[in-house]
């Protein structure tokens, strides 16, 4: 067999017929002279590499006709993918001949053998499956075929993190940085392997990858395929690998927050806080600290809003979002922190400062000065000539239903604390029924007075019963209008929680609403929501609490 290791510069001819001569190193003769050549066949991939890297599939074929089949012959030899750095240098020559956006059958065929070559490197199942083929390589090296695949895989993709960070931090230098179409390639040759363990450090640095170009690099599938893995909790990633995915490919935003929908929708959920684990272990949360998200996750909900024509349990599932949202922008750090404005551009801003300031920011002694600001501002705006459409309307109300805690705790405050009752049922009001077409929101606005009214007459008895509040029982049962119903059983229900005398009725007076009226999941979503601020903050007596819990578990089985 030839010894002669003096070969010239690039001389494909003599690299291919020695991959023919050497097949795939079945005998020792074979194998000796494989490993003599190794250095200078490694020197001249390297060479091939640097030679073909700026060119597109075409031109390099054009260039070595036969590059298909010296590839191809060297990645089945175990000796040859097995020396230093011989392998991640074939994978970048693989990536030079895949045609990103094939033009002909020829080239789809090209790409379909590329990818299955890439698989044949990096699959365990190929190396245990051709364990004949490696086991002198392997024992030699003192590996089991396992240690051999796995140092082999994690060394590979150490190497091809190391040059995508540096071709990132390198970035200005043209003539040394990785083409866009070699990176989509890796991209793409990733897919079949996305759940490999080993191969998560390369699926971060290409999700974090920005390369000079002003189009997306990776390809579509990549993305779609670690979205879909990362959904099903098949990979962990960090999660500013996360974030930078759903930044990049709005369809893999788009579908984890519907997949955070179908979860919530699809299990009993017993409190908020188990919602609140659920959003916050989704990562959107977080994620949504950045506006660009933020806006279309909350376009989203909006919608689901709208399709389920805007029931309670959709509606305290954006406002936890709302407030886990705000938790994680107040902890960004300042200089990284972007301003209101940037995620609701379109409203007005006085009002967005007012509704984001959150309740444990603010003296409990100044939450009725408060809300009377906001009811202000917001009375302004709706009665505002220039808002005129209904879609500017729900607009304004969609704001102030995320920020939904101030409105229960608007209901709260009416008969706790020393309020303006006008403004704050007015904002009450507005939130029940928006629109005032024929007068809706000023009858709702008189129906509210009147509840109320009654109700504080009653709130420092002590001894109550269920005929003391037939008036306003009768109120929610006789009423046909939605809005009118879930007000009023608002204001009841805040009452038996508060009140002297609305423990002891507690439990008969929401049983017989429930019983003859469709108010079930509005009482049980007020209470879970009531129990979940009470719970953070920790400023509620036990009685109420305790009160609380009871009723949810009642509750509970009729929704």
């Amino acid at each position: 067999m030839d010894q002669d290791t003096t070969v010239p510069k690039l001389n494909f001819g003599y690299w291919l017929d020695k991959a023919i001569e050497w097949g795939q190193a079945t005998t020792l003769e074979s194998q000796k002279d494989v490993c003599l050549h190794l250095p200078q066949l490694q020197e001249f991939l390297h060479q091939l590499y640097e030679t073909i890297k700026h060119s597109s599939s075409t031109v390099a074929i054009q260039q070595f006709p036969l590059i298909g089949q010296l590839l191809g012959r060297l990645c089945w030899n175990p000796f040859v993918i097995g020396y230093d750095e011989s392998q991640k240098t074939l994978m970048w020559c693989l990536c030079c001949l895949y045609s990103s956006e094939p033009q002909s059958t020829v080239e789809l065929k090209a790409n379909s053998w590329i990818r299955s070559l890439l698989c044949h490197l990096l699959s365990s199942s190929k190396w245990e499956s051709n364990e004949a083929e490696t086991s002198t390589f392997v024992s030699a090296l003192g590996y089991t075929s396992a240690d051999y695949y796995c140092h082999l895989v994690k060394n590979m993709v150490v190497s091809l993190v190391t040059e995508l960070r540096e071709n990132q931090f390198n970035g200005l230098n043209i003539q040394g940085s990785i083409s866009a179409s070699r990176v989509n390639a890796v991209s793409i040759f990733c897919v079949p392997l996305i759940t490999l363990p080993d191969l998560t450090p390369l699926l971060e640095t290409l999700l974090l990858y920005h390369g000079g170009s002003s189009k997306e690099v990776l390809s579509s599938e990549f993305l779609e395929a670690v979205n879909e893995a990362f959904l099903k909790k098949k990979i962990s990633l960090p999660e500013s690998a996360v974030f930078s995915l759903w930044l990049r490919h709005l369809p893999s935003l788009e579908k984890a927050t519907l997949h955070l929908l179908d979860q919530l929708f699809s299990i009993q959920l017993n409190s908020l806080e188990e919602v609140a684990c659920v959003m916050k272990d989704s990562l959107l949360p977080q994620a949504a600290s950045h506006p660009a998200i933020f806006r279309i996750v909350n376009e989203i909900f909006k919608n689901a809003l709208m399709e389920t024509d805007g029931t309670s349990g959709v509606m305290t599932i954006i406002q936890v979002f709302t407030q886990l949202f705000l938790q994680a922008h107040q902890n960004e750090n300042k200089q990284h922190k972007f301003p209101l404005k940037a995620y609701f551009p379109f409203h007005h801003q006085p009002l967005v400062r007012g509704l984001v300031r959150r309740p444990s920011e603010l003296p409990t002694s100044y939450w009725s000065q408060h809300l009377k600001h906001i009811s202000d501002m917001l009375k302004a705006l709706v009665e505002d000539t220039n808002v005129s459409s209904l879609t500017d309307l729900f607009e304004i109300w969609f704001l102030v239903a995320c920020f939904g805690e101030w409105l229960d705790i608007a209901a709260e405050q009416l008969l706790k604390a020393a309020v303006e009752p006008d403004a704050v049922l007015w904002l009450l009001a507005f939130y029940y029924c928006p629109k005032n077409e024929n007068q809706q929101r000023t009858q709702t606005m008189v129906e509210a007075q009147a509840v109320y009214s009654h109700l504080m007459m009653l709130f420092s008895c002590t001894d109550l019963s269920l005929k003391d509040l037939e008036a306003a029982v009768h109120r929610i049962t006789g009423i046909e209008q939605c809005w009118n119903q879930c007000l009023t059983t608002h204001l009841l229900t805040n009452f038996l929680l508060f009140s002297h005398g609305g423990h002891k009725i507690a439990q008969e007076c929401i049983y017989h609403i429930t019983k003859t009226t469709d108010t079930s999941k509005e009482v049980y979503n007020l209470l879970i929501r009531t129990a979940y601020r009470f719970n953070r903050s920790g400023e509620e007596n036990q009685r109420t609490v305790k009160l609380l819990n009871e009723l949810l578990q009642k509750l509970t089985l009729k929704v």
